[in-house]
This record gives C-alpha cells, structure tokens and sequence, in this order.
C-alpha cells in the first residue's frame, strides 16, 4: 500500500524557507518509504518568504528594490505583483513582506535594540507598490525585528510626528513616549484610493499586559527597562493615533474580491488601537497601518487561500509539519498549530519537527498534534545548527519514521499473538 504524506511546515527563520524545508523532509521520508507518494506544501504565515511564496503561487513577479533597512541603511528587498492582466482576474495587487526590509535577521545581533529600530522601509515598499500602479496592497506580518508601532512606516508614507516643541521624532519607538502630535496632511493621497490588507496574527496586541513590547521585546533584544519604555511608548501611540488620525480616515476604497474565507477585523474609527486583534502585529505594524484605513486581517485567512490545503490534508495518511521553536507560542497561531488544527478535522495524525523544543510545546496536543520532536541529535552552537539544518531536518525525519515502523511492527506482533476471543 502507498502511504499518503503530506509535508506542510514553515520556514525556519534565518536558516531555511519553508520550500526548502519541506524538501529536507522529504528527503528523510524517502530514506525510510521509497514510495512515499508526498505532497509538499510550503507554508508561509506572513515572514520570510512570504513575497516569494505568494507570487509563485499566483503567476506574479517580485520586484527588486532597494530601501531603508531596519537599522536606518540602504538593504536590497523587493515585493511581488500580482493580477492587473493576463490570466489573473482584479485589481493589479502587490504583496508588500515586512520582514524583506525590516525582519530581525535584518538586524546585526550587536544592533539589536528595537528601540532604535524602524519600519521606515515599510513604507518605502508601500510607495514603490504605489508607484507601479497597485491599487490592492497585502502587508505580510512577521519576523519583525522592530517595535516602533508602524511609525516609520507612516513617517515614509508622508506622515510628520512631532514632540511637544514641534521638533520631528527621530525614527524608531524608543521615540514614541515623547509624540506629541501626528499631522497627517502629507500622507501620501493615494493611500485613500488602495485597498490596504494586513495579514497578521489576531493574538497579537498592541499594549497591556500581552502587548507586544511585552511579549516579543525581549526576543528582539530589548533589556527589561527598555520594554517598559518601548511600551509606554506604544501607549502614547495608540492615543494619538486615535486622536490625530482615526477621524481622518478616508471612506474605504471600494473592495475587490475577498482574500479569504474570514471576517475582516475592525477598522476605522471603531478600532481600540491598543486592544483589538493584530494591532501588535509586527511590532505594532498592525496599528499603525489601520490607523490610515488598512483592514486587518486574520492571516491564514488570507494566505492560504488558494492553497485546497484542508482538502489535501484530508487525503494524507500522514501529516509532517515543521518550525524553527516549537514553545508556548505555538499554540498562538504558529504553523505547526494551524496544519494541527485542520489535520484534525480530518482525523489525520499529525508530527511536528522543531530546531528547538521550549517550554509549553506540550500544549501543541491541544489542537492535534500527534507527536513532536527536536531536529537535533546533540548539543551544538546556533551557527552549526544553521548551516546544518537541511541535513538535520532529514535526518530527524528518517529517525522519527523509523521509531514509528518499530511501533507499527510492536502493535502487529502483540496483535498476533493476542488470545483469542
């Protein structure tokens, strides 16, 4: 009989893609089951590779730019365009990937401070898509090194943010707990006409207890006195922003056809910018991109549309799925979680393989996670496991099959002889 296995995972953050991961897989299960008849689906929750991923799977182009990288120098990033011709029915769409000009792995380790960092380049991106004629644009949270809230992103779209002297705000939320005020009259006009889309995590807040200078500051190499400060900054952030700019929101542009199966989240002026879901995305992207009329948007909802993914889970045997950390995090809203959750509807077990297991990985039983187990076969520093992780991930897969071969030959050896009835 062919086994049926489906290999969905994510990329593994500065080391892999998610196509890349899912051909390491494959390359452990066809050490084990020749004849596996495999599936791969890579996928992508809105970080690294999101562009890419999509404008391969839509017909679409990246375009390479270049523009302000998170620690204020010029770095080579892109976006993709989709649709506006051809075979591709709408509105020409472009696909803006926060993390091409402002991820954390573009932050040297000996730079990463997010108070100084910035989405600047963000906004860059958003005017280059302008520039080439979209008038949809979907922003793809995720694998932020920055925690400015979207304002540099605003500040490039035209946005001035200034203290109580009337002095400019330097770039970066260190900044944010001295703003003042937002003018937003030099807001690019365009962005009144563009259907902005924002793909992000809705467990993701801007401020309070699960804000996201909280939750995620200290993984971007903010010291416990700079989070507070980093979320007192946001706090001032959400207020202006609510004051100075929800008015302002223009009338929605008319939409196009939805991305997606689910409910768009609030925007507009009946958005709590500090509470609702996604506004923490991306180091507080998501607030800051609503507050100028952007829809936010659950982002599974959004990316894997297209993808038939619940339908060819149902048909596999087997399900493998695959992501850098598996922890406490996963759970809210990481990949593994996802596939798990669908998988499960289907009655299909579901293993997950992780560079790293952390604390709370076993709440991934929770939403359908069969088993899970670390890539790594002993101790070795971050830089070896980087430069190794295809041949671990192989390797760990073909590991994992095997113990589950001598299961399934344990199970038919005691099903042999059992007593009979």
């Amino acid at each position: 009989m062919t086994h049926r296995i489906a290999i969905a995972p994510s990329g593994f953050k500065e080391s892999l893609s998610a196509a890349r991961v899912a051909e390491a897989i494959a390359v452990g299960v066809r050490r084990v089951i020749p004849d596996a008849d495999l599936d791969l689906i890579p996928l992508v929750d809105g970080g690294e590779g999101t562009a890419e991923a999509l404008a391969q799977a839509g017909g679409g182009r990246l375009v390479p730019c270049t523009a302000t990288g998170p620690v204020g120098d010029p770095v080579p990033s892109h976006f993709a365009l989709l649709g506006g011709g051809g075979t591709t029915p709408g509105p020409l769409t472009a696909v803006v990937e926060m993390a091409a000009v402002a991820g954390l792995a573009l932050v040297p380790p000996g730079l990463r401070h997010p108070g100084a960092t910035t989405t600047y380049g963000v906004g860059e991106l958003i005017r280059a898509a302008l520039d080439a004629g979209a008038r949809r644009i979907l922003i793809g949270c995720g694998d932020s090194g920055t925690s400015d809230g979207g304002a540099g992103a605003l500040q490039a779209l035209g946005a001035r943010l200034t203290d109580r002297h009337g002095r400019e705000l330097r770039r970066g939320g260190g900044e944010l707990h001295e703003l003042e005020r937002i003018d937003p009259s030099g807001l690019d006009p365009r962005l009144a006409r563009t259907e902005l889309l924002v793909a992000c995590n809705p467990y993701n807040v801007l401020c309070g207890k699960r804000g996201v200078a909280r939750v995620f500051g200290p993984q971007k190499g903010a010291t416990p006195a700079e989070v507070e400060l980093l979320s007192a900054g946001l706090e001032r952030w959400a207020a202006v922003l609510t004051r100075d700019l929800l008015p302002a929101v223009a009338p929605a542009p008319e939409p196009g056809p939805e991305p997606g199966p689910g409910p768009a989240l609030a925007t507009g002026v009946s958005l709590d910018l500090r509470t609702a879901p996604g506004t923490g995305a991306s180091g507080g992207l998501g607030a800051g991109l609503a507050a100028v009329g952007a829809r936010l948007l659950p982002r599974y909802d959004v990316l894997l549309d297209g993808l038939d993914l619940d339908a060819r889970l149902a048909r596999a045997d087997f399900v493998i799925t695959a992501e850098g950390a598996l922890d406490h995090q996963t759970v809210r809203g990481k990949i593994p979680a996802e596939v798990a959750r669908r998988a499960q509807a289907s009655g299909v077990p579901v293993l997950v393989l992780a560079g790293t297991i952390g604390p709370g990985a076993q709440d991934v039983r929770a939403v359908g996670v069969d088993a899970y187990s670390a890539i790594l076969p002993a101790p070795m520093t971050l830089v070896e496991a980087i430069g190794r992780s295809g041949e671990l991930l192989a390797d760990a897969t073909e590991r994992a099959l095997r113990i589950m071969a001598l299961g399934s030959r344990l199970g038919e050896r005691a099903g042999r002889y059992a007593p009979s009835a």
